[in-house]
């Protein structure tokens, strides 16, 4: 089996392997040990976080997502590209700090040319709760048996993450990263119990104090700064494990944990900065810009990497509404600063009126690639579900791929059969032997 050919047979599992891998005892029993009645806690009001199948991805394929990441890190990398994305961010984001940022985001939709690069999101959520559910799978028949993860490569997605924490904190060095570990951990987002994904915020919670670090799950309005540290109640903390979706930490709410930010008074990760160099949707203007790369001078390569797998994208200017609006059935339309798929259009669905506040807005219009898909049986029937690629990145590794399966115009978790998915591998028949 050449890649070509595992190509093929990754897209003939997708369209034909119907049977159901997840062990829901398994995935019980799993979140079970975080505490008496999490499962339940977890499904009450999620029937659709996690698919009953999994998605089959070829190893090549695989490959050109890692080549493309390995890619826009060494763009990132560049000053000239710094100074260019950083003229348009938040001033907050020209702060310089040592953390990296956790859980980069790369999301792929698998076009006819392979993947596809269709954003990058600073606080990709899904991790812990993926690393989860690959540990519930089980063959459902020979082929699927010959692709389950094992042991993960010989490492946990839990301990990578956990890694990566620690080296955000070792990475502030002598201050705020003395020591080889943080004492108290904030995991922080707006009103936590109501977010969809509160259930993974308890498995941080968890996974910390299992390593011996105390860790709360709290409200940006929870916190206080004085004294030239961060604090929640009477316990200072360390680092943050920031999910807020306010990237630039503008608003009131956030006003404690943007001072201790910009004070370097507790490690703040993902951070605006991180925001500003990798998820901004304006960048995928310049990371297509195969002109401005060269004057960067990005080597020959990189630039034919980006220009194969970034669908081209092109800023939204009142001075071009008539061209657009010919072209819209090609393109798909996003906020700059968006998230989640939030006010985001195919341009082939959105109306004039939404197209009239796309102009007056600051949107980016990309390429549509649309996604591929798998069929599974709900309720005994054949479904077939769109599929897009997430993976997990952290200073250029991919720590951890998975899938979303769903229904409609924009990823959702709605969708009876659909959630996240674990990913198999497919290997080429050099990789299999």
């Amino acid at each position: 089996m050449n890649s070509h050919s595992s190509i093929e047979l990754a897209n003939r599992l997708n369209a034909g392997c119907h049977c159901i891998s997840l062990d829901r005892a398994g995935l019980e029993a799993e979140l079970e040990r975080v505490n008496p009645g999490f499962h339940d806690e977890v499904m009450a009001g999620r029937p659709h976080l996690f698919s009953d199948s999994v998605a089959f991805v070829s190893a090549e394929h695989v490959r050109r997502m890692a080549r493309l990441v390995a890619a826009v890190e060494r763009v990132v990398a560049l000053p000239a590209y710094r100074e260019h994305v950083l003229a348009y961010a938040p001033e907050i984001a020209r702060h310089p700090t040592a953390a990296r940022g956790v859980f980069l985001g790369y999301d792929f939709h698998l076009g006819d040319s392979g993947p596809q690069l269709i954003e990058i999101n600073t606080n990709a959520g899904g991790g812990l709760l993926n690393a989860v559910l690959a540990r519930a799978q089980k063959a459902c028949c020979g082929d699927v048996e010959a692709l389950l993860p094992g042991d993960l490569g010989g490492d946990t997605p839990e301990h990578l993450f956990l890694e990566m924490f620690l080296a955000e904190w070792r990475a502030f060095g002598p201050g705020v990263g003395a020591g080889d570990t943080p004492i108290q951990v904030a995991i922080v987002d707006e009103a936590p119990l109501t977010q969809y994904l509160h259930p993974e915020f308890v498995l941080f919670q968890r996974l910390f104090e299992h390593a011996g670090i105390k860790a709360v799950i709290c409200d940006p309005q929870e916190l206080a700064f004085r004294d030239g540290a961060l604090w929640h109640g009477a316990t200072r903390i360390d680092l943050v494990y920031n999910r807020l979706t306010d990237f630039a930490l503008e608003a009131p709410a956030s006003a404690a944990l943007r001072t201790a930010y910009m004070a370097d008074a507790a490690v703040v990760t993902p951070h605006p900065r991180a925001h500003a160099l990798y998820a901004d949707k304006r960048n995928l203007v310049a990371l297509c810009d195969d002109a401005l790369l060269a004057a960067w001078g990005v080597d020959a390569e990189t630039r034919a990497t980006l220009a194969a797998k970034i669908p081209r994208t092109e800023l939204v200017a009142p001075e071009h509404a008539d061209d657009l609006w010919t072209r819209r059935k090609q393109l798909f339309f996003k906020p700059a600063a968006g998230y989640g798929s939030k006010a985001a259009y195919r341009g082939d669905k959105i109306t004039k009126r939404v197209f009239d506040e796309v102009l007056a807005g600051n949107y980016i219009a990309q390429a549509l690639v649309p996604p591929s898909s798998r069929t599974l049986h709900v309720d005994a029937a054949p479904v077939e579900l769109k599929l897009d690629l997430r993976n997990y990145v952290y200073a250029g590794h991919v720590q951890l791929i998975a899938a979303r399966l769903w229904q409609g115009q924009t990823t959702n978790f709605r969708t009876p059969g659909g959630g996240f998915a674990s990913v198999l591998t497919v290997p080429s028949i050099e990789e299999a032997a």
